[in-house]
């Protein structure tokens, strides 16, 4: 048989089976051919299963259920079991645009592009008919991530299979999306963005991301800690181009990362201890860079002692008014 031309890993965890279904049916509703395109669907342990939900769609997907071990690993399980050229990641809750994301699919085909970054909406009623997209000449992976920030979700893309080798997801950590998707792109010889709004994504009140409880938080911030200095330490190793382009993105978590703690922890024993930390590990004081006006506003600030007490006082306030 010929290889499909695309995987699409739905991870499912304990969400309304009819949002499962209609996620499915966003797929099924492309152009592509039952040959061309795999669903797999990864449950990952869910309390009840919503195989009586897809009767009528099991001769269009694999399903696979197994214990519960968090999102990561639904997703390594998925990329282990797809044959297509291209992988695109879908969590169960939302679903694809179609006539928008026919707009990826034909960048894929006729540009052979390695990973096609598209844009996303919260919109329900969003159709992407009609419309006119724009998209960026082709660069590379190491160009984009040295000169654009990341949205580093990992559904935000279609990317090839083959740039994968044995890079996966971490396991049983927040923020995993953060770490891979800038290992993936440095692997990208060709990326090509799209405004086109091909992905609908479900704000949720009580995800991971809303989540208030302290032990989360502490673990949320711990893990994107964890991710900040995974990624800093393959810098090391990494050609010049590489390095700097890994390094920026480095420096933009960091800052994410200081910003959360003030917002988020509102501690400034907390602050200082973590400032510490990133110190010992050489990420703090910010590296004097100017990536967008943004950062260097927040460098200038973060750098001393003055500027973390007026952000410790504006952040929380600015942070609970947005």
């Amino acid at each position: 048989m010929e290889m499909p031309f695309v995987s699409f890993i739905i991870s499912y965890y304990d969400v309304p089976a009819d949002m499962l279904v209609k996620c499915i049916r966003s797929i099924t509703a492309l152009s592509l051919l039952p040959a061309e395109r795999e669903i797999i669907v990864v449950d990952d342990g869910s309390p009840q299963s919503p195989l009586p939900a897809l009767d009528s769609l099991t001769n269009d997907i694999t399903y696979i259920r197994q214990q519960n071990q968090g999102l990561s690993q639904a997703r390594n399980t998925g990329m282990q079991m797809a044959k297509a050229q291209y992988i695109q990641f879908v969590d169960a809750d939302d679903y694809l645009i179609p006539a928008a994301y026919e707009h990826c699919l034909r960048l894929a085909r006729n540009e052979h592009t390695d990973v096609v970054m598209f844009d996303f909406t919260t919109n329900d009623d969003e159709t992407g008919e009609n419309r006119q997209f724009s998209t960026s000449r082709p660069t590379s992976g190491t160009h984009y991530l040295s000169h654009h920030n990341l949205h580093a979700t990992a559904w935000g893309y279609l990317f090839r299979r083959s740039l994968l080798g044995e890079l996966r997801f971490t396991p049983g950590i927040y923020h995993e999306d953060e770490e891979f998707t800038p290992q993936l792109l440095l692997r990208a010889d060709t990326v090509c963005t799209t405004d086109a709004q091909a992905y609908f994504y479900r704000q949720r009140p009580h995800s991971i991301t809303s989540e208030t409880n302290l032990r989360k938080v502490v673990k949320r911030l711990n893990d994107k800690q964890f991710v900040i200095e995974h990624l800093n330490r393959m810098t090391d190793t990494m050609p010049v181009a590489e390095r700097n382009a890994m390094q920026r993105r480095v420096a933009q978590l960091t800052m994410d990362y200081i910003y959360n703690i003030i917002t988020q922890t509102r501690s400034r024993h907390f602050l200082e201890r973590k400032l510490g930390v990133l110190r010992r590990k050489g990420l703090y004081p910010l590296p004097d860079r100017d990536y967008t006006s943004k950062y260097t506003w927040f460098r200038r600030l973060a750098n001393n002692g003055a500027g973390l007490t007026l952000l410790m006082r504006t952040l929380p306030l600015m942070h609970k008014e947005r």
